[in-house]
């Protein structure tokens, strides 16, 4: 698992277009199925609305993520500034 975690922090914009690309596939295939009688252009117009509310869902944790990332890393250097040099004990 930290293994994805680490691969999908190194390559934000290609896991949240992987995302958007996959809901969207998704969203199609199931209005293709569940509503075969409606058109098209109709399909497609909700698929991209669906991917467009999963990719700003997946955004916003990515952006708490960065967020809550980078505060554990300033308290961490913060604790690291704060103990003396090994000369001063």
């Amino acid at each position: 698992m930290s293994s994805l975690q680490a691969w999908v922090a190194e390559h934000k914009l290609t896991s949240i277009g992987a995302v958007w690309a996959s809901a969207l596939g998704t969203s199609l295939a199931v209005a293709h199925k569940w509503s075969p009688t409606v058109k098209t252009s109709l399909r497609l117009i909700h698929a991209r609305m669906h991917a467009q509310a999963l990719t700003l869902a997946v955004l916003s944790g990515a952006a708490l993520l960065h967020y809550y990332d980078a505060k554990d890393k300033a308290a961490t250097d913060d604790v690291e500034s704060a103990t003396p040099p090994p000369w001063l004990n």
